[in-house]
């Protein structure tokens, strides 16, 4: 890279780090919407994250109305997971994320151009993903 050996893995490294928090972050926030989900309580916020539908009136039509709460009792993990889009395995599908900090912390032994490649891949999941988290509501 810069030809000068102490800096050399600096960027790799910081962007190793980068990947694995922001996974981490992901996981646990993931998991919390899915707690939700399985405790009858799941709200709008709760429900577009995990399938990727940003628009609330859309998930209407696939789940149904809310209740006075403005939540959905009856809506199960196995339905929303069914009703998931691309978007939504970007933003909150553990596979991605377990597969990112895989990736990364890979990139702590190895400088091999397809493991620096993944990590790339990796940084840019992670950076769409909270992108896409963007558009959906609040």
């Amino acid at each position: 890279m810069s030809g000068y050996t102490p800096f050399d893995s600096l960027t790799a490294t910081a962007a190793a780090l980068a990947v694995i928090l922001s996974a981490l972050v992901s996981l646990i926030g993931a998991s919390a919407r899915r707690r939700n989900v399985e405790m009858k309580v799941a709200s709008v916020q709760d429900l577009c994250e995990l399938t990727g539908i940003t628009d609330p009136r859309a998930l209407q039509d696939v789940f149904g109305p809310p209740d006075m709460g403005r939540v959905w009792r009856t809506v199960t993990l196995p339905e929303v997971m069914a009703a998931r889009r691309p978007l939504g395995r970007l933003i909150s599908d553990p596979l991605v994320d377990w597969s990112c900090i895989s990736i990364a912390l890979l990139s702590f032994f190895s400088s091999h151009f397809l493991v620096e490649g993944g990590l790339l891949v990796a940084v840019i999941a992670q950076a769409g993903g909270w992108i896409a988290a963007t558009r959906l509501p609040k």
